[in-house]
């Protein structure tokens, strides 16, 4: 009888790591917990601890970045300059492999997510699937024929350059881009600065979120013509299923008939994986992938 085979997700975000095990045969889950994210030593020793007492063969790793995913940079699988404190220069990806002794592969928690829907989506690989997540921060990710965007470095297309939507008047967010960048104009921090509450606590129909939809509409309507992707996906907390109308309406407005588009409901959707575990799918095959 073939050994059992087990792989490892750690979904690595600013506030959390979740980390979990899945049983490759079956498919099914076995193990998960949820660490704080505390220091860069102690939150890795704890995921380390987790996986030495549910043992893996292959660990993915979606992360918080900006990342260097170049495998012959020297600073490869290391988490490059972030605003997290104390999380600059960290290598990721080697102290897992030491402290594990098995194989890793790391990217960003957004190309995680967008693997994990190119798989929940059947593995079209005649069709190219692009991912964003618009929460704390905004940033996005496209696989194509079964690949993610970006040889030598990432994508950061939360920091596209979006143009104002007549009457905001709001400063930004981001503190290299302010209010130029779609980041700052359109995460969550964006809500609770223009109107002193946090967003979770804001009615629905505030007009921030015609602003976030607006942003993000110009987004998407520039990865399109960059890139044509098939499916375009926008997950994260600040934009519902309400807010994707509003969203598919401006990209309307914004091509202006310009280029055929497919039906937009059909275009611009929801993630398929619920509960925000598009990236937690995405780390368990690109774990696999490593043991072909």
């Amino acid at each position: 009888m073939a050994e059992k085979k087990y792989v490892g997700s750690i979904e690595a975000g600013g506030t959390k790591f979740i980390v979990a095990v899945q049983d490759v045969e079956s498919g099914k889950e076995v193990a998960r917990d949820r660490i704080p994210t505390t220091t860069n030593k102690e939150t890795l020793q704890k995921s380390a601890d987790f996986f030495k007492k549910h043992p893996v063969d292959a660990l993915g790793i979606g992360t918080f970045g900006p990342i260097d995913i170049n495998p012959k940079s020297r600073t490869f699988g290391y988490i490059l300059d972030t605003p997290k404190p104390g999380w600059s220069g960290t290598n990721v990806k080697g102290f897992f492999e030491k402290e594990l002794g098995i194989p890793v592969v790391m990217t960003t928690d957004v190309n995680a997510s967008c693997y994990g829907e190119y798989v929940a989506r059947g593995r079209d690989d005649s069709k190219s699937y692009f991912y964003a997540t618009v929460g704390t921060g905004v940033s996005a990710g496209i696989v194509q024929a079964g690949k993610l965007l970006g040889l030598n470095h990432h994508p950061e297309m939360g920091h596209m350059l979006v143009r104002r939507y007549p009457g905001d008047d709001y400063k930004g967010a981001c503190p290299f881009h302010n209010d130029a960048c779609v980041e700052g104009m359109a995460a969550g921090p964006s809500l609770e600065g223009r109107t002193g509450i946090p967003g979770e606590k804001l009615s629905r129909d505030n007009k921030v979120f015609t602003y976030s939809a607006y942003y993000i509409a110009q987004m998407l309507f520039n990865v399109y013509m960059a890139a044509r992707p098939d499916v375009m996906i926008v997950g994260g907390s600040v934009l519902n299923e309400d807010d994707l109308v509003k969203v598919r309406e401006f990209f309307n407005k914004f091509n202006n008939n310009y280029v055929a588009i497919p039906d937009l409901n059909d275009l611009i959707v929801r993630p398929a994986v619920a509960h925000n575990g598009s990236a937690t799918l995405g780390d368990f095959e690109l774990a696999k992938n490593l043991l072909k």
